[in-house]
């Protein structure tokens, strides 16, 4: 398999988490995104511009990033040098259910958290422990199930997790509006009836929820699209019928928008490589990177 090749683990005994592993990075291209997961990333190799939010952090071998549900972020190569990372996807509900019985959170719902990045080789070599033991055949589940709570458990302690900052408290027509393209993202929206909903002008409109969210709101719809096709994918459907279903205007439209903002194919998406040899191969494809 080519070393630029993303590898995608899942396990339906563990259908709260996701890990991809991609060797080498150096043509990986992210647009701005966001997830409905949180998200816990290690950079194994080389080094990359990481963009959250409204600042840019430079990051290395040996830093773990994490993104809130719903913050804009892209994270991409410094000039063709080598870069490999391991990312976690984790689902909110549970990842925000585990935080509040460990006593780490005020609240059972998602409280966000303001540290984007760590350099703390103690909990990089938990993580990769942590991976590897996911991504071990031989490893029963109950082992994989505890190395992944007390790897986010020391996480969580480690930055105490804070709630949002004031400055970027998001007006109750937006957050109202954006659940709105949450629940109806496939639906046809018009500008007009968004207008309406929300109660802004659309030059206001877009103004304003760029400025909280990252991105336009049609940016915003074709992003929770793209989630939604995320999910159809995983849950076995396929390409065309996800195509199909999100309102894109055809399969290679869909396969484009997906690549652009998750920087892998949905083909490379569901044909996703599980066992401890995936971390392997990751580690071989990552070290070849630097040569």
């Amino acid at each position: 398999m080519n070393a630029s090749t993303p590898l995608f683990w899942r396990d339906p005994r563990l259908p709260q988490v996701e890990l991809r592993c991609i060797g080498d990075a150096r043509q990986v291209a992210y647009a701005r995104h966001s997830h409905a997961q949180w998200s816990l990333g290690a950079v194994t190799r080389g080094r990359s511009t990481f963009y959250y939010r409204d600042d840019t952090h430079a990051i290395c071998a040996g830093d773990l990033v994490m993104m809130n549900p719903g913050w804009v972020h892209a994270c991409n190569p410094i000039e063709q040098e080598p870069w490999a990372y391991l990312m976690l996807y984790v689902d909110t509900d549970w990842v925000s259910e585990l935080r509040y019985r460990s006593g780490l959170s005020k609240s059972p719902e998602w409280q966000d958290i303001p540290t984007a990045a760590l350099s703390t080789p103690v909990l990089y070599r938990r993580y990769r422990r942590m991976a590897a033991l996911l991504l071990d055949e031989r490893a029963n589940l109950a082992r994989k199930r505890g190395a992944l709570t007390e790897t986010l458990l020391a996480v969580f302690s480690h930055v105490q997790s804070g709630s949002e900052r004031s400055s970027m408290k998001v007006p109750a027509p937006l957050e109202r509006l954006a659940a709105y393209l949450d629940h109806h993202a496939l639906e046809r929206l018009t500008l007009e009836r968004l207008c309406r909903i929300s109660g802004y002008s659309s030059g206001h409109l877009i103004r304003a929820f760029k400025h909280h969210y990252g991105m336009t709101p049609r940016a915003y719809l074709i992003n929770r699209r793209v989630q939604l096709g995320r999910e159809w994918l995983n849950q076995g459907h396929s390409i065309a019928e996800t195509a199909l279903a999100l309102g894109f205007n055809d399969q290679p439209h869909f396969q484009r928008t997906f690549k652009r903002l998750l920087a892998a194919t949905p083909h490379q998406y569901r044909t996703h490589s599980t066992g401890k040899s995936a971390l392997v191969q990751h580690d071989e494809q990552a070290a070849h990177g630097q040569q």
